[in-house]
Formats: C-alpha cells, structure tokens, sequence
C-alpha cells in the first residue's frame, strides 16, 4: 500500500463538510500543556511564549540572542505548527545572570506572556498534551451529518495517523530518506528527521489497512495493546472482558508499530499484517534497522479530550479539544472536513 498521506482512508467516510482551516493564523490556537509547574528557582528562565506565524526553532534562536546565551542554552518540549497562534514554554540557562526585560523581545509576533525559574532545561517530548481551538470558516455541506460524525468521534476517536507535517514539504522527507538509506550524506539533525518520516510511513500504511477493515479501534489476533497517556505497552494476551473494558473507557488502545531492528512484538494476524506492509516498504525498514533503531509502538486510535464544537454562524465552526503528546489535530479534522 504506497497510499499518499493527504489520501489516507478516513475512518466515518466521506467528509460531511467542506470548509477552510487557516485562512488566518488565529483560526489554529494551541496551548502547551506541560502537567507540571515550574520549580520558582534555578538557572534557567521559564518563559510561557504565544507566537503568531512563527517557527519555533527561530524563537528558541532569537530568546538566545535575547538572553546573550548560546542557542544550545535554550530548552523547548516540541515544536508547534507555524501558521497558527501557539503558547509553549522555554527555559533560557542564564548560569550567574539576571533576567533580561523579556517584555522589550524586539519582535512583534512573539510575546513574553510570563517568566519564572526553573532548575533544568526543557526536554523535547517531555509534555501532557496540548489544547487546541480551530476555526472553520465557509463551512458548507450536511450539518446534521456533521453532527453524527463529531458524537461519533467524541466516543470512538479517530485513526491515529501522524500529520503530513511530519513529511516534509510535499511529502518530500520520505524519498529523501530511502536517498539517505542509499548512500546519500545528510547532517545530523535531518537525519533524525527523516528516519521519523520513515517510520511514521510505515505506520500510516499499518493504520491505512487496518482502517480498510475497520480494526483500527478493536483487535486484531496477536494485538500488542498501548496504554493511554504513556508509551508503554504489553500483550499479546488473550482478549477478554476485562481487555474489553478497558478498551472501551479509553485506557488501552490497539497500537502499530514504529519499525525498528528485530520483528515486532505482534502475533497471529496483527504481526502478519505489520510484516506483509513493511516488507513493501524494504528499503525503509531495513534502513531503520541499520540505524540501531529500536521498535516501539504508537496507538491506533486518538480520542480527542473534551471534544466541544458550536456555530459561530452558519458558515463557521469552532471546534476545541485536547490531545497528548504526539498527536495532530489536523486528523481531526480531516474526517469531518474535505
């Protein structure tokens, strides 16, 4: 299955809606959302940031130069979409100096909402989730259908694919990194992001599959079940009504594997599909098995927290809900929006 990840199948069929996302970068808000507090001492400034059409990886640059520290002093948990309006923290090691007036940042789109201290840096992926509140406008289409998908999703979630965001500009990271499997150099940092862009390939194709047989919610035989709000997983185990129980509360999800060296831990029918999908995909899985990387899992459904939505007018939906860490919004959305 060599399936685009603009065509992925959708779990509820054809969108009900059509409309537009982003027309202006306050249509797409996000909120980090940590779990945690700050220590209120330390070297490092905890700074709780809103940006507007900016990248991350350029504030974390200009905090720096802000700060008269070296960028490598700069800690952020993760990267937030550009074309939006986010709020993230950073911590800025300031080892033996005082603040800055983080007020006077020179730059319009980025504000200094709040500062305090904290004992150590920022870690990429160490966060809960985030909130997010988008807005559709010229929206168009069945309402009432709509309707029927968005209870539906508050109940049953979504495929959990990764974003094309997480592939490049025209999905382009992938055939970079069959290019860098053959041979070709990169630098450090792309490499790293392009051994995810593989991985999260074969995911989608994994998932894409198993949403063309509706099994993208409930097991497969040989399931390897991931636990909610963690990376852990365990099985396979036989499913019965306690397996049954907790799929249906949201704590156990059917997962998919984030390829690595060795075979995945699935069995039966689960570990057969898994194998047949990255055996299309030779190059990649066996590029990432070179890397020494290892496999993990992901879950294969996301369901979205506090799922709320309401018409602002006739043509315009707002939507707001919250999802961990590692997760896309725009997935969301695709199943409710052509």
């Amino acid at each position: 299955m060599n399936t685009p990840e603009s065509e992925l199948p959708r779990a509820y069929g054809k969108p009900p809606l059509t409309g537009v996302l982003r027309s202006t970068p306050e249509d797409f808000r996000v909120d980090e959302i940590l779990g945690y507090e700050p220590d209120g001492e330390g070297e490092h400034a905890f700074l709780w940031v809103e940006k507007r059409d900016a990248n991350t990886d350029w504030v974390a640059r200009e905090l720096a130069r802000f700060g008269g520290v070296s960028p490598m002093n700069v800690g952020y948990v993760g990267l937030k979409d550009r074309h939006a309006v986010t709020r993230q923290t950073f911590t800025v090691q300031l080892p033996g100096k005082a603040d800055p007036d983080w007020s006077a940042f020179p730059h319009a789109e980025v504000k200094v909402l709040s500062s305090t201290r904290h004992k150590r840096k920022l870690k990429r992926g160490a966060l809960r989730g985030n909130r997010f509140v988008l807005v559709l406008r010229n929206v168009g289409g069945d309402r009432s259908r709509a309707e029927e998908v968005l209870q539906a999703i508050a109940v049953r979630g979504v495929p959990n694919y990764f974003g094309e965001q997480r592939f490049g500009r025209e999905g382009g990271n992938v055939a970079q990194a069959r290019a860098m499997f053959a041979g070709r150099r990169v630098d450090r940092d792309k490499r790293s992001i392009l051994l995810s862009a593989a991985r999260s390939h074969i995911f989608n194709s994994v998932l894409a599959a198993r949403v063309e047989r509706d099994a993208w919610g409930k097991p497969l035989e040989g399931e390897i079940w991931s636990l909610a709000g963690s990376r852990s997983w365990f099985g396979p185990e036989t499913f019965d009504d306690t397996l049954a129980a907790r799929l249906a509360q949201g704590d156990i999800h059917p997962s998919g594997p984030l390829w690595g060296q060795g075979e995945p831990p699935t069995t039966d029918g689960a570990g057969e599909l898994e194998r047949a999908i990255a055996a299309q995909y030779t190059d990649l899985s066996e590029g990432i098995a070179v890397a020494r990387m290892d496999q993990e899992r992901r879950p294969l459904r996301l369901i979205p927290k506090d799922l709320q939505w309401h018409w602002t007018d006739k043509e315009t939906l707002q939507l707001e809900f919250e999802l961990p860490a590692g997760a896309y919004a725009t997935v969301v959305v695709r199943e409710l929006v052509l």
